[in-house]
């Protein structure tokens, strides 16, 4: 007997989740069913696919080898559904998109009400990751990138450019008072970056006419978690203007050295691996969001 695509479907879901029991909800079937189905494709194939034990699922070297035969196919029938689909100008399927928390609470999640209203069929999986995720290994779409990108392999679709700006709370200024030059930033708290260090490079000359480089005095991964320790008053901060024009507009932040701040922006894109048909469900995506956020979406 052959193999078929709900065997595929179900060793590739055990491998994934780690577990028969999670697989089986995965798949919305039993576990008695799931474990059947694993069980019988291991029959077709003649040998053992999964080593099992009473706290773990390991491939075995046939496994693996297996695995990346079943993905190829399975991957291969969703592209041909999604080219179908695409023919009915009906996008369908999973999109797993990656970004940054602050810009998926500022930029992506604002905008998520009118792309399902349009597009219902596509099933949206948002993940927040601070640092740069391999697309491929963590099976994402189509990732938002701020900043200089590296990885020449991605096509790359931009959204504009962010500019970064240096800011306090009234409260904070109130209490510390409001430093006029760069210079007496080093009486204050400071709100920076653990990584990249590049992020502490804020928009302002040193007294010998470099770039300013601060060390932070409570450092984040997080420009979410910067933000709003900044709100709270815990110390100035540079951020990018999508995650903070309306705490300016507002004036729950205050910018500081406005006449003396640098013009530095961060560009904005939208990455993904372009194979020789782009999936309907990443064009859409992609595509509204450009068309959501216009043609500056982050100018003053």
């Amino acid at each position: 007997m052959k193999t078929t695509l709900d065997e595929l479907q179900a060793f590739v879901a055990v491998v994934d989740t780690g577990s028969i029991t999670a697989a089986a909800e995965q798949l919305e079937l039993t576990i008695s069913a799931t474990s059947r189905t694993l069980s019988r494709l291991e029959e077709k194939l003649q040998t053992t696919l999964l080593t099992r034990t009473t706290r773990r699922l390991e491939l075995t070297e046939e496994g693996a080898a297996f695995l990346q035969h079943a993905r190829t196919i399975l991957a291969s029938v969703d592209e041909a559904e999604e080219q179908m689909a695409a023919r009915r100008l009906r996008p369908i399927g999973r999109l797993r998109v990656d970004a940054a928390t602050p810009f998926v609470l500022h930029v992506i999640v604002p905008h998520l009400a009118g792309f399902r209203a349009r597009f219902p069929e596509v099933e949206l999986e948002l993940n927040s990751n601070e640092g740069i995720i391999d697309l491929i290994e963590k099976r994402t779409d189509v990732a938002f990138r701020i900043g200089v990108l590296k990885d020449s392999t991605l096509h790359a679709r931009s959204l504009g450019t962010s500019r970064v700006r240096v800011l306090a709370s009234p409260g904070y200024l109130k209490r510390r008072g409001t430093p006029t030059r760069s210079a007496q930033l080093a009486q204050h708290d400071l709100l920076g970056f653990t990584q990249p260090d590049s992020l502490n490079d804020w928009p302002l000359r040193d007294d010998n006419g470099n770039i300013l480089h601060i060390t932070p005095t409570i450092a984040s991964s997080s420009g979410e978690t910067l933000r709003q320790m900044a709100l709270a008053g815990l110390g100035i901060v540079c951020l990018s203007d999508f995650l903070t024009r309306e705490d300016r507009r507002s004036g729950r932040l205050v910018q500081l050295f406005a006449r003396q701040t640098l013009d530095v922006r961060q560009s904005v894109n939208a990455v993904y691996y372009r194979n020789t048909t782009l999936a309907s469900r990443i064009t859409c995506f992609v595509d509204y969001m450009v068309e959501a956020l216009g043609k500056k979406p982050f100018e003053e």
